[in-house]
C-alpha cells in the first residue's frame, strides 16, 4: 500500500535506537524526508545517512533545544508534515522511590515535551491544510500498572492528544497516540532484565502476553506508519493499542 507520504517531512524525536530508530525507517521506506533527532551526534549522524534523511543533535528536556531541533528541521529540509514525538523520560519505579520531584521530572520528560514540539509545528501545519502528529504512549497510561510517575504522566499525554485533536481536526491536522506494550529490542530495557533473569522473564512472558512473546519495534512503527498515512485521515483523537493483547482496558 502507497501511504501518500512520498517527500512529506517528518521529525522523529529520540530515534537513534529502538522504537523510534524502527519509525525513522518506516517513514523513510515511504519516502518521507527524515530529521533524525536526539542527543548523541554520532548516532545522529549516522542513522540520518543511513535513512537519506538529515540529523539534529538536541537535547529535548530543554526548551531552547527543542526551538532548535524544528528550526534546523525546517530550514534543511522544508515544513514539517509528520511529528512523530517518541522522546519519553521514567522517574522513579515504585511508590518507595517516588515522590514530587519524580512526578516533575516525568511530566517534564513526556507532557510537556510532547505538547511543546507539537505546538512549535501545529501552526504551519493547520495553515498548509494538512499534518500528522503522532504521540508514543503506552500501555501503562492506557491503564493503571507500571512505575507511578510514568503511568500518570502517559495517561496525562491521552488526555493531551484528544484535547488537540480536537482542537486542529478541522484544519487537516490529526493528533493521534499509538501505546506499545512491552517491546523487545537489543540494549532495550526488556532486554537487559531479560539478560539479568531469563526465568523471572519468561514466567512474565507466559502469564502476562497473550501471544507467548514480545512485541516488536517494527510492528510498532508499522502502526505509526500507517497513523501518518493519508489513508488514516479518519482517525484521529485516539490512543491505539498495539501491545498484543497485554493491555486489560476495554477501550
Amino acid at each position: 500500500m502507497d501511504f501518500g507520504i512520498e517527500g512529506k517531512v517528518a521529525l522523529v524525536t529520540a530515534s537513534t535506537k529502538g522504537i523510534g530508530l524502527a519509525i525513522v525507517e518506516a517513514l523513510a521506506r515511504e519516502g518521507a524526508r527524515v530529521a533524525v533527532v536526539a542527543r548523541t551526534k554520532e548516532d545522529v549522524h549516522r542513522v540520518a545517512r543511513e535513512n537519506g534523511g538529515f540529523g539534529v543533535t538536541a537535547d529535548l528536556t530543554r526548551e531552547e533545544e527543542r526551538e532548535h531541533a524544528v528550526d534546523e528541521t525546517v530550514a534543511n529540509l522544508g515544513p514539517i508534515d509528520i511529528l512523530v514525538n517518541n522522546f519519553g523520560i521514567r522517574a522513579g519505579s515504585t511508590w518507595a522511590d517516588t515522590g514530587v520531584k519524580e512526578f516533575a521530572v516525568a511530566f517534564d520528560g513526556n507532557v510537556i515535551v510532547s505538547l511543546h514540539m507539537a505546538q512549535l509545528v501545529l501552526p504551519a501545519m493547520t495553515g498548509r491544510g494538512w499534518g500528522r502528529v503522532v504521540m508514543l504512549q503506552s500501555v501503562w497510561g492506557r491503564e493503571a500498572g507500571g512505575a507511578p510517575a510514568y503511568n500518570a504522566a502517559k495517561a496525562a499525554e491521552i488526555s493531551l492528544v484528544k484535547s488537540l485533536a480536537k482542537d486542529v481536526a478541522s484544519k487537516g491536522v490529526t493528533v493521534n497516540g499509538v501505546a506499545p506494550g512491552s517491546v523487545l529490542w537489543e540494549g532495550g530495557g526488556w532486554h537487559r532484565r531479560q539478560q539479568a533473569d531469563p526465568q523471572g522473564i519468561a514466567d512474565f512472558v507466559g502469564r502476562e502476553m497473550p501471544l507467548g512473546r514480545f512485541g516488536t519495534v517494527e510492528e510498532v512503527a508499522s502502526v505509526v506508519a500507517f497513523v501518518c498515512s493519508r489513508q488514516a485521515s479518519l482517525v484521529t483523537g485516539a490512543s491505539i493499542a498495539v501491545d498484543g493483547c497485554q493491555g486489560r482496558s476495554n477501550i
